[in-house]
């Protein structure tokens, strides 16, 4: 059985539903990329999810969440003076912030031992992380990380990174820089937000971001935009595809859910188009809804 990994931080969240009132769920960047890939990949793919989480009853909670889902939990260490973190989801025209609480999250743990990440890595067809993954991590941590994944990658799993900056989360824009560009240099697909790396790195255009990328040694770049042009760097070439025209409700799990349609598609022997296609079509089906993961997508 083939195997996609993701690997990160999921989080309590605390959705709006209106009149003030919050949904509970379990949500987070890269568990939303595992989450839509497992309705999206084959039957005979199994979708993993790695992290480390408490001994408490959230985290027992968090666990059972995933199994009903049918993510694996078995590369999840358990840590008893640790619990998960939470955010809550703010919303103004479509557009999301994030409050938090992860203090106490043993997500920032899931890189303290290599040989656990090796245990975690071995044998995976596909392992997917992303920027959040390694900002909540102390620097070595992140470079350890890293050095697992290269590991991996040079005995033949598919690294996936998605760039996913969240400036708060890091020591300094030189150190966002610094860990980015480190994710990015052990990635075979990466794929970054045109906004937010111009704002970053100063690209002047999507290509750039594309180019920069693949001098790190990236197979694939595809560069979002939001309702803009999708860019896709594959073989020295540029793609360019214009995404459908939505009213945008919520962007949660935008870009998480276009990384799993890409990410399955490619994996599963589509080409560019096909995969360009499919990702855009289901991010522009996930902004319309409230939320980060949206079942109704999904239902017969």
């Amino acid at each position: 059985m083939k195997s996609f990994l993701a690997i990160g931080e999921c989080m309590v969240e605390l959705a709006p539903i209106g009149d003030g009132a919050m949904r509970m769920g379990f949500a987070g960047d890269t568990f939303n990329t595992a989450w839509y890939a497992r309705r999206l990949l084959p039957d005979d793919w199994s979708v993993a999810y790695g992290t480390c989480v408490g001994t408490d009853q959230v985290s027992d909670d968090m666990l059972a969440f995933m199994a009903a889902e049918r993510i694996d939990t078995s590369a999840i260490r358990r840590l008893p003076d640790r619990t998960v973190g939470l955010y809550m989801i703010s919303l103004r025209d479509g557009e999301r912030s994030f409050s938090y609480w992860r203090g106490q999250s043993a997500a920032r743990r899931l890189a303290d031992d290599p040989d656990a990440l090796d245990r975690m890595l071995a044998g995976r067809s596909a392992v997917h992380v992303s920027g959040i993954t390694l900002a909540i991590l102390p620097q070595p941590d992140r470079e350890a990380l890293c050095a697992a994944l290269a590991r991996a990658r040079a005995k033949g799993s598919h690294i996936a990174f998605d760039t996913n900056l969240r400036p708060r989360l890091w020591e300094s824009p030189e150190a966002m820089k610094a860990g980015l560009t480190l994710g990015a240099s052990v990635a075979d697909t990466v794929l970054p937000s045109f906004d937010e790396e111009t704002q970053l790195f100063g690209d002047a255009t999507p290509a750039e971001t594309a180019h920069r990328y693949a001098a790190l040694g990236a197979r694939e770049i595809a560069v979002k935009n939001g309702a803009q042009d999708l860019h896709v760097m594959a073989e020295n070439h540029i793609h360019v595809f214009t995404p459908p025209r939505v009213r945008q409700v919520d962007s949660t799990a935008a870009g998480d859910s276009f990384g799993a349609a890409w990410l399955s598609a490619r994996l599963t022997g589509a080409d560019i188009d096909t995969a360009a296609q499919r990702a855009m079509g289901l991010a522009s089906r996930v902004v319309q809804e409230r939320g980060a993961l949206v079942r109704s997508i999904f239902a017969a």
